[in-house]
């Protein structure tokens, strides 16, 4: 858990990455893009995996999740990303002051 980064951590393995020369910089970038879609398509109701869940949850069911049910989804995915925000920089905050 404290191996998580933010957009402090990034950086500074960006920067890392650039002093060792344009290779290692773009395969950090690459693997940055590879890792953003993987978490994009997890299925937490705010992000595309969400959606794709509910889209699952509608062709097994054969009726679409109700709005409440949705809504509250929605708001509880909401709430988990902003927690999760808040931790990878609290670690970054730390990881910088020592």
């Amino acid at each position: 858990a404290n191996t998580v980064g933010g957009p402090l951590y990034i950086a500074q393995q960006a920067a890392e990455a650039a002093e060792q020369g344009a290779g290692p910089f773009f395969f950090l970038m690459a693997l940055l893009s590879v890792n953003l879609a993987v978490l994009n398509v997890l299925p937490i109701p705010v992000l595309d995996g969400g959606h794709m869940l509910f889209l699952a949850i509608e062709a097994i069911k054969g009726s679409p999740v109700s709005a409440k049910a949705r809504m509250y989804a929605q708001q509880g995915g909401m709430v988990f990303l902003l927690a999760f925000v808040m931790y990878v920089s609290w670690n970054d905050l730390m990881r910088w002051l020592g």
